[in-house]
């Protein structure tokens, strides 16, 4: 199965990602880590990038098909990927594609996981970790017993994600919808689009996208 995971910071996509790669064998391909890994290990995809990336200029669409061309060719995705980052724009969505086409395969599903965003805002704006153990916590859904010290190891030094705030939020829930939303007409009209409300429990969210999968698979 190869599909497409959309949905905002916050939205649950790294955790249904996970899933899916432990009950279905997919290989979760998030085109932000790959491109950083790449970079990092100087691997030519990577140094080409890096020089483009230097110039203030965006990693063309040309580039971004190829390192998941290369991607989609390792043995870790025999049994299908999900994208997760690409494709943004209608282009892109096209340029994929033809790729996949090129090498005999293709989408079976795009899944949008979709957020109220007032309660997104909330549900990660409060959130905190340990700064020993790494344990989780939230201001108001899940605060330490004790305040100001690890349920897990007694610390009492906490830190936040500088990228966990409102107003930095805001602004990548209006950039993600800015981007998104022209793909999205694009999938439907292939009838490979479906939306899963995002603020469900994670196992709704979970068995939801495993009714999609069973239905793609048969189609």
């Amino acid at each position: 199965m190869n599909i497409i995971l959309l949905g905002p910071p916050g939205a649950g996509k790294g955790t249904q990602a996970r899933f899916l790669e432990e009950k279905y064998g997919m290989l979760q391909l998030a085109t932000g880590d790959m491109l950083r890994a790449a970079i990092r290990r100087a691997e030519p995809i990577g140094v080409e990038a890096k020089k483009i990336m230097d110039q203030g200029k965006l990693v063309p669409d040309q580039l971004m098909i190829k390192m998941i061309e290369v991607s989609i060719e390792h043995p870790a995705c025999t049994r299908g990927f999900i994208l997760d980052g690409f494709p943004r724009t209608v282009p892109q969505a096209e340029a994929l594609d033809v790729m996949l086409a090129s090498r005999h395969k293709k989408l079976d599903a795009v899944i949008e996981l979709s957020v109220d965003e007032a309660t997104l805002i909330e549900r990660i704006s409060g959130r905190f970790i340990c700064a020993k153990c790494g344990a989780g916590y939230h201001d108001k859904f899940m605060p330490t017993k004790v305040p100001g010290v690890c349920d897990e190891c007694g610390n009492k030094e906490f830190i936040r994600r500088p990228d966990d705030n409102a107003e930095v939020l805001k602004t990548r829930l209006k950039a993600f919808n800015e981007q998104t939303a022209p793909i999205l007409p694009y999938y439907k009209g292939k009838n490979l689009l479906h939306i899963v409300d995002g603020m469900a429990s994670m196992k709704e969210v979970q068995e939801k996208i495993e009714s999609i999968l069973e239905m793609a698979k048969k189609s």
